[in-house]
Formats: C-alpha cells, sequence, structure tokens
C-alpha cells in the first residue's frame, strides 16, 4: 500500500472516528498504531513503538508543568481566592460603564495567568460573575457572552496550557512562547474591555440602565450596593494571586528556573494560599481529584500524538504537503488563511489541545518553508483555535459556561449570540499579529 493512499486512509479512519464521537484520544491512538502497523507490516512493531513512545513522553520532567499549573489553577479557585480577585477589580471598575462586564474581562485576564486553561476560566467566572450581573439587570446575552468570550484570555495570557503542548511539539522554548503572549494577551483584554464599554454607552440598558432594575447613575448604578464590605480576606486572596504571578512567570522569565519548576513553586505558592484562606482535607482531596480529571486526559493525548507524529515522520507526509503546497505557488497569506480555516472550523467541534495535536505536527513546518515567525504562527493558531471553541454548533467554552449555571431560562443560543463580538475580536487580532509579527516576537527576541 502506498504511503499516500495510507495516510489519506488513516485520515479518513481518525474522521470517521471523530465524528462517530469517538473520544479524540481513542480514535487518535487506533489511528497511529493502526497506521504505523500497516506501514512496517508488524503489530509487535506498532506495539513497541507504542511502549518506547509513551516511556520516553512520561518520563521527561518537562510533561509535569501541565498538572502542577492546573494544580495551582485548583487551589486558587477553590480557595475563594477568585471572587476576591473579580470583587476587587470590580472596585476598582466601579466608575466605568458597563463595569461588572470590564471587570469579568480584567478577572478573566489575571485569573488566566494563573490557571491557564480556557474551560476553568469560564466555569469560574459562570459561578462569580453571572449572578451578579443578574442582579444589576445585565441583559443575559450580554453577560454570559462576555463570560464565555473572555475566558478565551486564558489560554493566551502565560502561563497557557496550549503554549506549553506547542512547545513541547515543536521543540520550541516554552518560556519563550509565554514572552510570546504577553503583548497580544494585554491587546486582547483591552479590546475586550473597550468593547464593553462602548457597548454599554451606546445601549445602557443592556447593562443594567434601567432604572425599575438597578436605579441607572450615569451608565454606573449602584456602584457600590452590590460589593461586599472590603474585607482582610479579599486582600490576602487578591494580594496573593498577583504575588503568584509575579513570581512565577517573573522566576520564569529572568531564568531563575525552568518553567516545570516555575510551575512547581506556583502550585507550593497556592496550596499556601489555601492554607491561609481556610480549605481543609476535603477540600485538598476536591483538588487532587479534579487537577487528575482535567491532567490525565491530556497527557494520554500527547502519548498518542507523539505516536500521531511517528506515523507522519514514517510515511513522509510532511514533506509530500509541503511539495504539494509549494508546487501551487500560493503566497504565505493564502496558505495561512488556509490554516486558520481549518483551526476555526475543528474549534467548532473538538477541544484546543486535541486541535493542536491533530495539526501541529503537519503546519508548523509547512510555516517554516514559508518564512512564518514561529512565535506569531504560534499565536495565531492559538487565537484561532479560541476563536471557533465558542462558536456554533460545538463550542466548547459556550456548552461549559451553560452548565455551570442555574438558570433554566438560558439558551445555548443567548450564550453564542452574546459570544459573538468576542472571537470576530480573536480573529482580528490573529489578523494583526499577521501582518505584524514583533507583537508576538519582539519580547521573546529581547529578553
Amino acid at each position: 500500500m502506498a504511503n499516500t493512499t495510507l495516510i489519506l486512509f488513516g485520515f479518513g479512519v481518525l474522521m470517521l472516528l471523530l465524528t462517530l464521537g469517538v473520544p479524540v484520544v481513542v480514535s487518535l491512538g487506533l489511528t497511529s498504531v493502526l497506521g504505523v502497523g500497516l506501514l512496517t507490516g508488524s503489530s509487535d512493531v506498532a506495539i513497541s513503538i507504542l511502549s518506547s513512545t509513551a516511556f520516553e513522553a512520561l518520563r521527561d520532567y518537562v510533561f509535569a508543568v501541565i498538572p502542577l499549573f492546573i494544580l495551582m489553577g485548583e487551589f486558587v479557585a477553590r480557595s475563594g481566592a477568585a471572587l476576591d480577585l473579580y470583587n476587587s477589580i470590580n472596585r476598582l471598575m466601579r466608575r466605568v460603564p458597563g463595569r461588572l462586564a470590564v471587570a469579568t474581562v480584567l478577572g478573566n485576564a489575571v485569573f488566566g495567568a494563573i490557571v491557564g486553561v480556557s474551560v476553568a476560566s469560564a466555569a469560574a467566572f459562570s459561578r462569580i460573575a453571572y449572578p451578579a450581573m443578574c442582579k444589576a439587570g445585565y441583559d443575559k446575552s450580554v453577560s454570559l457572552g462576555c463570560i464565555a468570550g473572555s475566558a478565551s484570555l486564558g489560554m493566551l495570557i502565560p502561563p497557557s496550557i496550549l503554549m506549553i503542548v506547542w512547545g513541547v511539539l515543536t521543540q520550541q522554548s516554552i518560556s519563550k512562547l509565554f514572552l510570546a503572549g504577553v503583548l497580544p494577551g494585554i491587546a486582547l483584554a483591552l479590546m475586550f474591555a473597550l468593547f464593553c464599554v462602548v457597548y454599554a454607552i451606546i445601549k445602557p440598558e443592556a447593562f443594567g440602565r434601567k432604572p425599575e432594575l438597578a436605579g441607572a447613575d450615569a451608565g454606573t448604578a449602584s456602584r457600590d450596593a452590590d460589593l461586599p464590605p472590603l474585607s482582610k480576606s479579599e486582600l490576602i486572596g487578591t494580594g496573593g494571586c498577583l504575588v503568584m504571578i509575579a513570581l512565577v512567570l517573573g522566576g520564569i522569565w529572568s531564568g531563575m528556573f525552568t518553567p516545570t519548576e516555575g510551575a512547581g513553586i506556583g502550585a507550593l505558592l497556592a496550596l499556601v494560599l489555601a492554607l491561609i484562606k481556610g480549605v481543609r482535607w476535603e477540600g485538598f482531596v476536591e483538588v487532587i481529584r479534579e487537577t487528575g480529571k482535567a491532567a490525565a486526559p491530556i497527557m494520554c493525548l500527547l502519548i498518542f500524538a507523539q505516536m500521531y507524529s511517528r506515523l507522519l515522520a514514517l510515511s513522509g507526509v510532511g514533506g509530500t504537503v509541503q511539495t504539494f503546497v509549494m508546487g501551487l505557488n500560493m503566497t504565505p497569506g493564502v496558505v495561512l488563511l488556509a490554516m486558520v480555516l481549518v483551526w476555526f472550523v475543528l474549534g467548532m467541534f473538538i477541544d484546543s489541545v486535541s486541535i493542536i495535536l491533530l495539526t501541529v505536527p503537519i503546519f508548523v513546518p509547512l510555516a517554516n518553508s514559508f518564512g512564518i515567525d514561529p512565535y506569531a504562527f504560534a499565536l495565531i493558531g492559538i487565537l484561532s483555535i479560541e476563536a471557533g471553541i465558542i462558536t456554533p454548533p460545538f463550542g466548547l467554552v459556550v456548552f461549559t459556561v451553560k452548565g455551570c449555571i442555574n438558570d433554566p431560562a438560558v439558551t445555548l443560543g443567548q450564550v453564542f449570540w452574546g459570544a459573538s463580538p468576542y472571537w470576530m475580536m480573536l480573529l482580528l487580532l490573529a489578523l494583526c499579529v499577521y501582518f505584524v509579527p514583533s507583537l508576538a516576537a519582539w519580547l521573546p527576541a529581547i529578553l
């Protein structure tokens, strides 16, 4: 069987399994093992390669960065520090139109610098911000769209699980990828916040300025009525989060420790914060359980992704695709547009990590051959994928938001509609990074 025919067959099997609803980790594993077996003509060789791949993947200490960052985020969420952070930002924004929406965006930006997972941010702020917005009379579509859209900041602002996975697959420096995400992450947060402010000025009734609901006062109705009194616990929670971010990211970027060591220090600091905030044994058990539930699938995906990469290397499909695309004489912009469309469409159906594992082994060599800056390309990919996971029909973050709120009157359509401006801004920023690659490449170059 010719290699090209075999790869087409394997890709068809993979798409069929995904369409039938088979989990990505199972689909990717079966396809990779089957493909290597057919290429080598021996199932024993395929099993042997799989076992060596799993051993080499899991023994590399760099992979510990994923569960450690997830553990850090779980401790922060469980301790109530995320709520303290939201209340503090809310208090600072009390004279800004659309205050609660802006506080949600900025809260997600800071919380994303701790958690690094969009779904975790969406779940946390669905429980924290949505009740406050409902109390202030916000339109449900506006509030839920803001929560779902701003949750995407968790995958862009470092530390990001997607950046870690991207760095592992491409052998790029994870700390430099973190640096590449800083300016685009800040720009995206400012775009989201500015949108909320302008929207609140243009359509104030959607932001709680109905007198019968919120006693509107120049767009900042009931500024302090829905804020709890400033407490020592809130100061500890907010201060702890900011210190944790500064120490972890500052230590990584200054070269004091590696990303894995930084993740370990962050998890330790989060544990101390949780103890100070009163988390006890039952809470610790729940944190470990939730960390395992989140990290185990990613680790399994990484094993089969490396198996998938070996299948591509054995078959030579990367070189075949590169030769084919180069022969079409397309410009780098057209090739990149095709990749963005693939990422965007896949984001509608499967999770972000799976998309990276499926596409990066093929797309990155192609981008390199066209001379696209590797850090700009990574940011464009992550932005495109994040845009996809908040769009219909199966946006994962939207379903997370819907599942975390206790409001049967809310429909998925309302969340998707409210989130639509945010995925448009994500794609707009991806376009900006393409035309101004220094947005992503400048900080990694000078530090």
